[in-house]
């Protein structure tokens, strides 16, 4: 038995050993001889598009999964839109890509199936959350323009919350950043992500915004963003939230349900945090103007000074109390002056209205011999029919009355 183990100890030494390449290039030809073209069904995940025109994505089922590529020239051929999602029937072969030491279907042809069975579930959950109205517009909230208190759902190592700071740290003034810690990739990713979303809700004083965030990956490795507890539970937040969950062609239903949507991580911080150059430059704006205000004013204000230090109320305030004095004399005697004409004038105006008076005046005839005769009641007698015997008449002299009783009436006829 010794010198068995000794022979092949030997043989081992003998033998030259093979580098990597050399078993790589081994399998190649194994892998390609062996398989000839062929056609297999999958669904597709982990889809990228190069520059260059290549495609290149997995193709899964429900167990495995093998990496595939499309040549720019037979991608071009293509006559249907490539997602996420699908089910397609690939027709191709296999190859060994020997710098990485993986194997990959190259296809030649391919046609769609259908969706594929992760596909159809996040359409199924879209449609029934969209008909209950839990992606309506009128739920959303909007986001404060200066955000204090920012609460992060996400995983502290992965490199997420890493873009979102850096670009946070540039922008924001005088902001609060809290990473809560939770699971965002696997079976245990949901019921983690909610369990966060609990903690923003009792946390007091309450952050300004959530952002619910990770990177990028396949449909399955974002699948607990899909899930209803997640959806449900960002749509329940008091808290304004932002979903910023992979690369700008991955679309969860995390997104539908947050208040905005970022393409990435970084995008997050850019949307939650006005850009700080702006503000510095607002705030120098407003600071120049209140200057300028500010020194407009103060010269108004002592050319003011100036006019009332030159003004003679405060220069020689006495010289104004004289004159002022001088102004009431002046008027006193102007007014005393103007009483005097005034009575004057009113004193002629008198005379002359008695004299008119005494010209018109009754009492002026009786001065000259004549009477004025009138019954007991003042009505004057004009002729003698309006007396009669033994009426009392009156007489008006100019100097007195004399009282009589009619003896005898003669009218004027008999008179004559």
């Amino acid at each position: 038995m010794d010198d068995i183990l000794l022979d092949n100890e030997s043989a081992m030494h003998d033998a030259r050993p093979l580098t990597v390449s050399e078993v790589n290039q081994q399998l190649k030809m194994v892998v390609e001889e062996t398989f000839p073209p062929l056609w297999m069904v999958g669904e597709v995940t982990d889809l990228v598009r190069a520059r260059s025109g290549h495609i290149y994505f997995s193709l899964k089922d429900d167990q495995s999964q093998v990496r595939a590529v499309i040549w720019r020239s037979a991608a071009a051929k293509i006559d249907f839109d490539l997602q996420n999602g699908q089910s397609v029937l690939c027709r191709g072969a296999l190859e060994v890509y020997t710098v990485r030491g993986t194997y990959q279907i190259v296809v030649r042809k391919i046609q769609p199936q259908g969706l594929g069975t992760l596909q159809q579930a996040f359409e199924q959950l879209k449609k029934r959350l969209t008909a209950e109205g839990l992606f309506d517009e009128s739920r959303k909230k909007l986001l404060p323009d200066h955000p204090k208190r920012v609460a992060v759902i996400t995983s502290p190592s992965g490199a997420a919350v890493h873009d979102f700071l850096v670009t946070a740290v540039n922008r924001m003034l005088d902001a609060e950043i809290m990473v809560i810690p939770a699971q965002v990739q696997g079976k245990p990713a949901a019921a983690s992500i909610r369990k966060a979303f609990k903690a923003v809700q009792i946390m007091s004083p309450q952050p300004d915004v959530v952002v619910l965030t990770r990177g990028g990956g396949s449909l399955e490795d974002l699948w607990c963003f899909n899930e209803e507890a997640v959806v449900r539970a960002i749509a329940q937040c008091d808290v304004p939230t932002v979903s910023a969950v992979g690369h700008e062609v991955d679309v969860t239903l995390s997104d539908f349900a947050a208040d905005l949507r970022a393409l990435t991580p970084t995008d997050a911080a850019v949307k939650v945090f006005a850009d700080r150059s702006n503000h510095r430059q607002q705030v120098q704006e407003l600071q120049q103007r209140l200057h300028r205000a500010m020194r407009l004013q103060v010269q108004s204000r002592y050319n003011r000074l100036e006019q009332l230090a030159n003004h003679p109320a405060l220069a020689k305030p006495l010289e104004i109390v004289h004159w002022r004095a001088q102004l009431i004399d002046d008027l006193d005697s102007r007014l005393q002056m103007a009483i005097k004409r005034q009575l004057q004038t009113s004193a002629q105006q008198i005379a002359a209205l008695s004299a008119q008076l005494q010209a018109l005046s009754p009492l002026n005839t009786l001065s000259r011999g004549y009477s004025v005769t009138t019954d007991p009641d003042g009505q004057v007698l004009a002729n003698a029919d309006s007396v009669k015997l033994g009426d009392e008449i009156v007489t008006r002299l100019a100097s007195g009355k004399v009282w009589s009783h009619v003896t005898d009436v003669q009218p004027e006829q008999e008179a004559s």
